[in-house]
């Protein structure tokens, strides 16, 4: 009788073969409130890796962290109508506090334009004070009808930056930085997720921007996700809260202001781009943990040699872990490490010791090899990198594979059945993109021929890319 797998396959049903990753790779569980999630330590140490690296590139763009408050008056979203009628529906309000109603109802902090305008306000006065550059790392709360974690829940983790500038051109090229220097980048070199940038139609335009800009991976069964934005909001905010400065002339002007945020939308992302059939492959850029070196059997001399090379690698800089948990079979626990997605295993044995070898299993190629003890560390570095190779050779093959050219709206919403299609914006339209949306397809962003950004919502020549999404 044939063994059951331990996860779903991917060909039978992908949606629960994503669920028994997140379950059993030990990344997060359902929290006690509908929408909500528990980040399990393995889940969060890759979140955490995720955070640092997008941290030090923001930083490296000039923008400093600061925190605002997770409670907003009302009254603050009001006072920009796109903004609080796009959100409306998502938002949680807090009418009764410490046994008393409140006099204004509280938003919970859905996203903080508002909160972070209103003290833009008070602290810009001249020219000299910009470009004021923010960022936060904050949770955040969107009423969510149809969770899924890490890709849909109630309340996630993000960062989010918020700048004010002199001019629009300046806010521009400041948002076009964020998308490209900070999340493109950190996605294709890090996440070994080759996104395609683009711009947003108006109709999928984040509430009160005046252009959105995005990061769009495909996923393994084909469908896209969002994966992060970036938005210029023109002055329509700095208005709304009377961000004013007095220019190099004296003369008193609205600010220009931009957005831009990613989430723990991107773990998700990244299992359903890199996840295979055994569990979760982590590119060995991002992985909390790079190799795990495995003690075979209860021997004394082969659990001090693992011990010695666990401290030989993370002397070389490698993020190891130990595991000589000999009570537990080598089978459980290669196929634990395996569901975790640990790019490297060095598996010892008594007879590897006495060969002056060890096994090293590759999780992403799926090789087993015996390399020499000698010069161990720099077999491991060229695993690694080899494996960081493959995973963004693997992605950008099946986004490339799976992108079809058409020239219908029906060829369109055909070709987003399996993938993505690319059809001319002058022939889908806005009429167009409204008729796909009956067949649950959608313009995840419109891209120049040349895969450049379109300067305007009706560039001349622009493509735009149309698929069913997360």
């Amino acid at each position: 009788m044939a063994k059951a797998p331990v996860l779903t396959p991917q060909s039978e049903d992908f949606p629960r073969w994503y669920q028994d990753i997140v379950a059993k790779a030990e990344l997060a569980d359902n929290g006690p409130v509908r929408g909500t999630m528990v980040i399990r330590p393995y889940g969060y140490s890759i979140w955490e890796q995720m955070q640092a690296e997008v941290d030090r590139r923001i930083k490296l763009a000039g923008a400093k962290n600061a925190y605002f408050p997770l409670f907003i008056p009302e009254s603050y979203l009001k006072r920009e109508a796109e903004h609080v009628e796009g959100f409306s529906p998502e938002l949680a309000v807090v009418t009764v506090a410490g046994g008393k109603e409140l006099e204004e109802p509280v938003v919970v902090r859905p996203t903080s334009e508002t909160v972070i305008g209103e003290f833009m306000a008070k602290w810009v006065q001249s020219y000299r004070d910009l470009p004021l550059l923010l960022n936060q790392w904050a949770n955040v709360v969107r009423w969510e009808l149809r969770p899924r974690i890490f890709l849909r829940t109630s309340e996630f983790l993000w960062q989010e930056g918020h700048t004010a500038h002199v001019s629009e051109e300046d806010g521009r090229q400041y948002s076009e930085r964020i998308l490209y220097d900070v999340y493109a980048s950190f996605m294709r070199d890090i996440l070994a997720m080759p996104v395609v940038v683009g711009r947003k139609t108006v109709k999928e335009r984040f509430a009160g921007a005046t252009n959105t800009m995005t990061c769009e991976a495909m996923m393994g069964d084909g469908k896209a996700l969002q994966m992060g934005t970036s938005h210029e909001l023109g002055q329509n905010f700095s208005k709304a809260f009377d961000i004013q400065f007095l220019d190099n002339e004296g003369i008193q002007q609205h600010a220009w202001t931009t957005s831009w945020g990613v989430s723990t939308r991107m773990v998700g992302g990244l299992i359903m781009c890199h996840g295979d059939d055994n569990g979760l492959r982590v590119p060995p850029a991002l992985a909390p943990v790079q190799v795990v070196v495995i003690a075979v059997r209860d021997d004394e001399a082969v659990i001090e040699r693992c011990r010695l090379l666990a401290s030989e690698l993370a002397d070389a800089g490698v993020r190891v872990e130990l595991d000589v948990r000999v009570e537990t079979s080598m089978g459980r626990r290669a196929t634990d490490w395996e569901l975790k997605g640990v790019p490297v295993r060095l598996e010892l044995g008594p007879r590897d010791l006495a060969e002056g070898v060890v096994t090293l299993a590759n999780r992403v190629s799926g090789s087993k090899d015996a390399v020499a003890l000698d010069g161990l560390a720099a077999s491991v570095r060229g695993a690694l990198d080899a494996a960081q190779a493959q995973l963004l050779a693997e992605a950008t093959e099946r986004r490339d594979s799976r992108t079809v050219d058409v020239v219908t709206i029906a060829e369109a919403a055909e070709a987003a059945a399996t993938g993505w299609a690319r059809i001319p914006w002058a022939t889908l339209g806005t009429d167009g993109e409204a008729e796909l949306a009956k067949s649950s397809v959608t313009v995840r962003c419109l891209v120049m021929p040349d895969g450049s950004l379109p300067v305007s919502d009706s560039a001349e020549g622009a493509v735009a890319i149309v698929a069913r999404s997360y």
